[in-house]
């Protein structure tokens, strides 16, 4: 796959916040203002899915020593991480609805 970046304008485009006036030109010489994770996202996300596989299949490697049954079972503890992630992300949702506050609450 290739990189999609946003085209350098080589002419002026209308400034949206000001109708009527127009930004300047961008030009190659101004360089790229991207930053190395911007441009290497994709690289990031496929990493993180190896990483994750290593992970899980190194779950063959090792001797458990499991106080339940249901530990023994193959990529439980990642599993339960996602399960309990997912719960902890929903109960905040939840909880922002009994503790948000107006935008204006302090300057009252």
């Amino acid at each position: 796959m290739s990189e999609h970046h946003a085209p350098i304008p080589t002419e002026p485009v209308p400034n949206p916040e000001d109708p009527g006036t127009f930004v300047p030109v961008r030009t190659a010489a101004d360089g790229d203002q991207s930053t190395w994770f911007t441009r290497n996202v994709k690289g990031i996300v496929k990493a993180t899915y190896v990483l994750a596989a290593v992970l899980v299949l190194l779950d063959f490697t090792y001797g458990k020593h499991s106080h339940f049954e249901i530990e023994d079972i193959f990529g439980f503890y990642g599993f339960y991480g996602f399960v309990g992630c997912v719960t902890l992300v929903l109960l905040a949702k939840l909880l922002r609805k009994f503790v948000m506050r107006p935008e204006d609450y302090y300057d009252r």
